[in-house]
């Protein structure tokens, strides 16, 4: 089985994706979350088949999903806990 998916990225938050039918477009995303989301800007078509690799999703989880809820939402990866901690450490120099 084959599906053709729609991706569209979020202008508000770096890194997450909505994956949709191209036939149905966005009409089974809840509103909320096209709220959430903001308004989408498309980025690519393509055919997703479960035996598809993809780099940060499972082609057969973005299939089910779509197939029962109308969309598949991919989150921004996890920073890394040494990343985090950059943050905390201070940038001004103490003499």
């Amino acid at each position: 089985m084959k599906l053709i998916c729609e991706v569209f990225k979020s202008p508000r938050k770096d890194e997450m994706y909505l994956y949709v039918d191209k036939m149905e477009g966005l009409k089974r995303v809840p509103e909320q979350l096209q709220e959430i989301f903001g308004t989408p800007q498309a980025v690519m078509t393509m055919v997703v088949t479960e035996e598809k690799k993809l780099a940060r999703a499972d082609a057969a989880d973005i299939m089910k999903a779509i197939r029962e809820n109308g969309f598949y939402l991919q989150m921004p990866p996890a920073k890394e806990e040494y990343m985090l901690d950059l943050y905390k450490t201070p940038t001004e120099g103490k003499y």
